[in-house]
């Protein structure tokens, strides 16, 4: 998980996320820093021609006070996940969704969105 973090190589990068179980497409790109759920890869799958931008976390579990909640996080095809976005667990993100940088991802999210909570943007 580290070396993938951190490895300039996209090639090496995605076989350690495959390895780890991750489910990912053909064209994919994912930055540096980006930090996967360690404890439930196999729980992600990113979708054909996306790009994951820097330093962003994409969580299949939470603790809270009274609950521990597990989920997969589906993320689609034609997707951009701007930089230092956080990907909560149990959260799909349609087919040629665009993310916008410093946003948090805690529901099914489709289109132009960004915020905290990420929420329909518009483009204007």
């Amino acid at each position: 998980m580290r070396l993938a973090r951190i490895s300039p190589s996209l090639s090496l990068k995605l076989w350690l996320y495959r390895m780890m179980g991750i489910r990912v497409g053909s064209n994919v790109s994912i930055a540096l820093e980006v930090t996967m759920d360690v404890f439930f890869p196999q729980l992600i799958e990113i979708g054909d021609n996306t790009i994951i931008g820097y330093n962003t976390t994409i969580l299949c579990h939470e603790f809270l006070i009274k609950e521990y909640v597990t989920g997969p996080v589906v993320i689609g095809r034609d997707v951009m996940v701007g930089a230092n976005t956080t990907i909560l667990p149990g959260v799909t993100i349609a087919n040629g969704s665009v993310v916008s940088a410093h946003s948090l991802v805690n529901s099914d999210i489709e289109g132009f969105v960004g915020g905290v909570p990420a929420r329909p943007l518009d483009r204007n």
